[in-house]
């Protein structure tokens, strides 16, 4: 056996070792999780204690059902825990009582043994095939791993998944064996149930970072020049209408998230997702809208589509599309840039000429005139060799007499790992003229001192959604002064006021 790597994790208390190691005739890394094993007689205690805890919390079926009374729920049960633990197993230490009461949490309010796994933030993916298989992860260093641990019964699986639904008032049942959902850490979630996955019940979490990225991340880590991010910004701030592309996994969500911090916050923003992934500065006018699935009974569904015509109807200035996937869902989402709006939205395509190949066939079959109201289409891509995500292309969408080209600005060159600028603003330029009165020069001059804030923050390492929200928010009330502040390296000024 080979070990390639250990670090530390803790989730609820409870303390664990993580080791990636290679083992003879293994085909695949295995992620070794290594913590404190229960004896068989700590094992049945802590069953004795999980009794004790529900008979003394006392609490109300409504509240279990009621996802927004989690957290008050189990501050209580680790409260009563602590209160139970010390009563019923004199002599502990502080740190076995607390262990203990962690493995009371996880097992009584969460996913067991798998709370440990995500605890880890250097995964990106945890999966459950069956009862019988190992939990594979998906590590950003490594790849796919084969864990050491295993969920023992498919029944427990059942009841993880149902677990999960009840946190966001979804079920999964033999009716209705399909589940999307999201953890309260913003982890996306999807469960099936045994025949549908004909090997037995699946879970497989997607997890996202605790706070989400941010363009200063995406510059800092090279997905994006600061150059380019400039461009976006520009185009965001006055209302142009914008499509990311990309395969799975490539980063399209997390691209999406980090340019609508762009948005003035003068202005309301209506997200529309399947589940909830976004997530703007909270001092943006912003309402995050989610679909529903149908009960067991086929009622109670609301669709995208449904929400996005009720969107219309709630004074939006800018509406954001998690995933463009049917027809009548972009024939809307278009629709809404004629009456005033600006829209955003991510489409699986490779590429600039892909993405908008899919707009205008089967299935979404938009005309190729309607498809030459957006402005701009933003391509990620995911280098399958070494794991890292870049912004592959980005092009703007000229109208036509025939419908719609492209002019591809920007351009990853794989071998230098660069993305390149490889042609020049055409329509961008021509609207901003046209509309706003501003010429070449002062285009070129409004994005370097865009450039210029984004370095300075990513030189002051400003990361978090809120405080790069407030700079952003900061240089629209006064444009010259935060640039000002940029060029002299006291960026942060705008953080302390």
């Amino acid at each position: 056996m080979k070990v390639l790597e250990t670090y530390e994790i803790e989730s609820e208390g409870v303390p664990a070792e993580v080791a990636i190691v290679e083992e003879p005739h293994e085909y695949v890394r295995i992620y070794e999780l290594r913590h404190t094993r229960l004896r068989e007689a700590t094992t049945v205690a802590i069953n004795y204690l999980k009794e004790k805890i529900i008979e003394g919390v006392n609490i109300k079926v409504s509240e279990i059902l009621d996802p927004r009374e989690g957290e008050r729920v189990k501050q209580r049960l680790v409260a009563k825990a602590h209160e139970i633990v010390r009563a019923e197993l004199s002599g502990l230490t502080d740190d076995e009582e607390r262990i203990i009461v962690g493995r009371l949490s996880q097992e009584m309010l969460g996913l067991g043994e798998l709370e440990l796994i995500l605890a880890d933030e250097n995964l990106e993916e945890l999966v459950v095939n069956s009862s019988r298989e190992p939990v594979w992860v998906y590590h950003k260093r490594h790849g796919w791993l084969k864990s050491n641990i295993y969920v023992p019964t498919e029944e427990q699986i059942h009841n993880y998944s149902s677990i999960i639904g009840r946190r966001v008032g979804r079920q999964i049942t033999n009716l209705s064996p399909l589940l999307d959902a999201n953890l309260g850490t913003g982890d996306r979630v999807n469960a099936t149930l045994f025949p549908i996955s004909t090997h037995g019940n699946t879970i497989t979490i997607r997890k996202f970072a605790k706070d989400p990225w941010t363009i200063s991340n995406l510059i800092t880590n090279g997905t994006i020049t600061p150059d380019a991010a400039a461009l976006i910004w520009l185009a965001m701030q006055y209302e142009m209408s914008m499509i990311v592309g990309g395969g799975t996994g490539s980063g399209k969500t997390s691209m999406l998230n980090s340019l609508l911090i762009f948005t003035p916050p003068n202005q309301r923003v209506i997200t529309i997702e399947d589940t909830r992934e976004l997530v703007l500065p909270e001092f943006l006018n912003w309402v995050p809208m989610s679909t529903r699935q149908p009960n067991p009974e086929g009622r109670g569904g609301v669709e995208m589509l449904d929400l996005m015509v009720n969107s219309l109807r709630m004074r939006p200035d800018r509406i954001v599309l998690g995933e463009i996937r049917r027809q009548r869902e972009a024939e809307v989402l278009f629709e809404a840039v004629h009456t005033g709006h600006s829209v955003y939205g991510t489409l699986h395509a490779d590429d600039a000429s892909q993405v908008k190949q899919r707009l205008i066939n089967p299935p979404i079959s938009l005309p190729e005139m309607l498809v030459g109201s957006l402005q701009l289409i933003l391509v990620q891509y995911r280098q399958r060799r070494t794991g890292v995500r870049r912004t592959y292309e980005i092009a703007e969408l000229l109208q036509t007499n025939d419908g719609a080209s492209l002019n591809i600005v920007y351009k990853l060159d794989a071998r230098e790992d660069k993305l390149r600028k490889v042609g020049d603003l055409l329509r961008i330029s021509n609207d901003l003229m046209l509309h706003t009165g501003m010429t070449q020069k002062e285009i070129f001059e409004d994005m370097k001192g865009k450039q210029t804030v984004l370095e300075a923050m990513v030189d002051k390492q400003i990361m978090k959604v809120n405080d790069v929200g407030r700079v952003i928010a900061g240089y629209y009330l006064d444009k010259d002064s935060v640039v000002g502040l940029a060029e002299k390296g006291q960026i942060v000024k705008l953080l302390l006021e």
